[in-house]
């Protein structure tokens, strides 16, 4: 059994296992967040904020505070840290396992055009519509910068980053959201196309129903690869066994 399990945290997921954890006698959890959310939502056990400066501050970090097992639970395209929570795993001998909610998948009336990339993103946009449902977050909005012609709702927890669309209409909201939440929201903003990222989960996939259901376009950014080597597991029942501990 782990004494001490840094979680790298940052979704539901990772706050889910961090109460877990923390309320079992003998372990001691830490999850670290980025700090870009003002406000992130409560978390049980002991609580980082800000980043550790690249694998080789993560590995130090790993070995200065004792940890027995690492937990990258964070975002899907964080794939900074996801790299460096594999190399400092890999340099420290720390067991480390990612997990990662299942991605979206198509049903029938979807209408999905799948693109690699946020800059994938804005190339098919001009063909889909000029009223945009932009909701992959505040960072990364520069890949949209460049389409003056289009209108752009930017729904994120904090203010958007610049530099941002020249038409770009801020949305400042928390989920999760219902299908009736997003399908007045579509339709109050006149949105005939949508972007998401495939984030995966029940939380944020009301949108998707919501777009089936009044039939528009939706631009699904694919999620980038995990590293090699590192074992994944799809919830949080996954990384209790991955520990050797069973449910609470």
């Amino acid at each position: 059994m782990p004494a001490h399990v840094l979680i790298l945290g940052g979704t539901a997921e990772a706050r889910s296992l961090a109460a877990d954890l923390a309320a079992r006698p003998g372990i001691r959890v830490t999850t670290s967040l980025a700090g870009r959310v003002a406000r992130p939502g409560a978390v049980a056990g002991e609580v980082r904020i800000g980043g550790f400066g690249g694998a080789q501050g993560l590995a130090d970090w790993l070995r200065t505070h004792h940890v027995d097992a690492l937990v990258d639970a964070t975002h899907p395209f964080a794939e900074t840290i996801t790299a460096n929570a594999a190399r400092a795993a890999a340099a420290t001998g720390v067991p480390a396992v990612v997990l990662r909610r299942p991605g979206w998948r198509p049903v029938p009336g979807d209408r999905w055009y799948d693109v690699p990339s946020l800059a994938g993103a804005a190339e098919v946009l001009p063909g889909l519509g000029r009223r945009v449902f932009l909701s992959t977050g505040r960072l990364g909005l520069a890949a949209f910068a460049h389409l003056a012609d289009l209108h752009f709702v930017v729904r994120s927890v904090d203010p958007p980053d610049p530099p941002l669309p020249p038409d770009t209409e801020p949305v400042l909201a928390r989920g999760p959201f219902t299908v009736a939440d997003e399908t007045r929201l579509l339709r109050a903003h006149r949105i005939d196309v949508l972007v998401t990222k495939d984030s995966g989960g029940e939380a944020t996939a009301a949108k998707l129903t919501a777009a089936r259901e009044l039939g528009l376009p939706v631009v699904v950014v694919r999620r980038p690869p995990l590293p090699r080597d590192v074992p994944a597991v799809p919830d949080t029942a996954g990384v209790l066994r991955r520990l050797g501990l069973g449910p609470a």
